[in-house]
């Protein structure tokens, strides 16, 4: 359907970028018969490394600048995930009504079958591949009294990771596909109300976040709210009853029925997943404990507890939704998709450079959280890995988002000592020295390279006492990675290269 609709359509592409952010957008495109043209400040040396990745790719390319007559000329201009909807060119080509698009609106505009769809500041992936997990862990559900098997159909995961682009997985979606779908608020900024709606609609929860790039925080959340503005009566909407800002999204009175999570027993009237006493509870058409929590909280920590709930609730939705018309789903259908969703539980994988574990020995636990970009993502991992060894040498520091960095300093004041802190240069860093100096905390060990900040590391190691190397850097990595991802990498390959593993 998309190659009849787009061919021979003139196509700019706003922002090729170093990182591969349009890369993906090109070949789709040029694989669905448009014509393009690929426009971008940096110059043709800058971009080399995208531009040798595109060499199998007809196109014009305009570097080193902007040109009214390219957007002038486009049907349909293509944003990088880079590009604010409020940039200056963005509002040019809203003035000539050219249509403006990125990979989230294409997915929706364009995609077959169902849609599940997560937001959040914290959580997403862990959440959005669980998801995954649960809905494959059987994927034809049948049943020996005779009734018809259930299919869950062709499962895709795809969203804001650089291996799993919307791009990549759009063409493979089907009638009979589930899609599963992490999304930033930078790509839900081009969801618009006209095109299709993710029958389950998740928001994990909301902290400060990419203030760098909106003029307030209600504008941040209003862009997430963008998630669920298309949904129907029978779609399924799931919230944070434990955040603050689930009262906001509720005052846009959604369409969809509202389902809740919390860790702790949610109020008589409401639906959803949470936490008694030990268990972790489900309700619905009726109340029931699915675990007793303690058995996860040893293997996956306390922070995926709401990972847990998230993702157990929206696969058991979404399943309620495709067969609730089956003949007796209450009395047979829903208690076996719980068993079968219960059983995936503890062969859930923890996604790369989420609080990750990767070395452990008796006296030693190397942790590798650089997808925590934010400081309360720092703050959750002291707190975890506290559980393990009193002393954690923490590396951490980054680029700023405009975030506050007071929490996080009282933070490691309360549990570091002085030379078991070790920062990596950066925007970030600098404001959390700020407010570590307010505390009276001496800063000892500051270096611009990550290679310096680990044999820093193993220069204050006593092989005598247990330790956790904690990776967490609590701020974003653009000042020296290409993103939170090449960051983890480099720092596992250091890892690796001094256990020789």
């Amino acid at each position: 359907m998309s190659e009849e609709l787009l061919k021979n359509k003139k196509v700019l592409i706003f922002g090729l970028g170093i990182l591969g952010g349009g890369i993906e957008a090109v070949k789709w495109f040029f694989k669905n018969g448009a014509i393009l043209r690929i426009t971008d400040l940096k110059d043709k040396k800058s971009l080399s490394k995208s531009i040798q990745r595109l060499k199998n790719v007809k196109a014009k390319y305009i570097l080193g600048k902007h040109r009214k007559e390219d957007f002038d000329w486009a049907d349909v201009v293509v944003v990088n995930p880079g590009v604010s909807y409020k940039n200056e060119w963005i509002r040019y080509a809203k003035e000539k009504g050219k249509e403006i698009v990125n990979d989230c609106h294409l997915f929706f505009k364009y995609s077959r079958g169902d849609i599940i769809a997560l937001t959040g500041t914290r959580g997403k992936t862990t959440t959005t591949t669980w998801i995954y997990e649960l809905l494959k862990s059987e994927p034809n559900y049948s049943f020996t009294q005779g009734f018809n098997p259930i299919h869950v159909g062709k499962l895709l995961l795809g969203g804001n990771q650089p291996e799993r682009s919307l791009f990549k997985i759009l063409d493979k979606t089907t009638d009979n596909s589930l899609s599963i779908l992490e999304l930033s608020s930078f790509q839900l900024e081009f969801y618009e109300k006209k095109i299709k709606t993710p029958q389950i609609a998740v928001i994990t929860n909301i902290y400060h976040d990419h203030l760098n790039r909106y003029s307030s925080f209600e504008e941040y959340v209003g862009v997430k709210a963008k998630i669920f503005q298309n949904q129907k009566e029978d779609d399924y909407l799931i919230l944070n009853y434990d955040n603050k800002w689930t009262k906001f999204f509720l005052s846009f009175k959604p369409k969809s029925q509202v389902y809740f999570v919390s860790l702790k027993s949610l109020p008589l009237k409401l639906k959803g997943a949470y936490l008694g006493k030990n268990d972790f509870c489900l309700r619905d058409e009726s109340e029931l404990k699915v675990i007793n929590i303690r058995k996860f909280k040893k293997i996956y920590g306390e922070h995926n507890i709401y990972n847990l709930l998230f993702s157990f609730l929206a696969s058991y939705l979404y399943l309620k939704k495709k067969y609730r018309d089956v003949e007796k789903y209450r009395d047979v259908v829903r208690p076996y998709i719980i068993r079968i969703l219960k059983k995936g539980i503890f062969n859930l994988k923890t996604p790369e450079f989420r609080q990750q574990i990767i070395y452990k020995s008796k006296n030693l636990i190397v942790v590798n959280d650089s997808a925590g970009t934010s400081p309360d993502a720092t703050i959750m991992a002291i707190r975890r890995f506290l559980k393990f060894s009193r002393n954690i040498i923490l590396i951490t520091g980054g680029t700023d988002k405009n975030l506050n960095f007071k929490d996080l300093a009282k933070e490691i004041k309360k549990y570091l000592k002085p030379k078991n802190l070790i920062l990596f240069n950066g925007s970030g860093t600098k404001k959390l020295i700020d407010e570590l100096e307010k505390l009276n905390y001496k800063v000892l060990n500051i270096f611009a390279n990550l290679k310096d900040c680990i044999k820093k590391v193993f220069q204050i190691i006593d092989t005598r006492h247990q330790y956790v190397i904690l990776f967490s850097p609590g701020a974003a990595s653009f000042e020296k990675f290409k993103n939170e991802f090449d960051r983890g990498n480099k720092f596992n390959k250091m890892i690796k290269k001094y256990f020789k593993i």
